[in-house]
């Protein structure tokens, strides 16, 4: 009984190794498979579709580097400005 523990031992340590390493290697190849394919050219007419502008026609306008960023204070937009107005005038 004695003399089977080392070889039991030996066993279960391969049999998880080998399971390991086949999962390891399953996610490695679908990342592989599936990604590859992100990292072609998207546009008009390949079929990468990217977002709902490009899948409907258009293509994604992006803001110009000098556009102006910052907060903007949304309780003083010119419409609740003049709804405001309207109600104290």
């Amino acid at each position: 009984m004695t003399a089977d523990l080392p070889n039991l031992v030996t066993g279960v340590l391969i049999g998880l190794l080998a399971s390991s390493l086949f999962v390891v290697f399953l996610l490695v190849g679908f990342s592989l498979v599936f990604g590859f394919p992100k990292l072609r050219k998207s546009g008009g007419k390949t079929l990468i579709v990217r977002s709902l502008d490009e899948g409907l026609g258009g293509t994604a306008v992006f803001l110009p580097p000098n556009a102006p960023r910052g907060p903007a204070d949304q309780l003083k937009t010119p419409e609740l400005q003049e709804a405001a107005a309207r109600k104290s005038g």
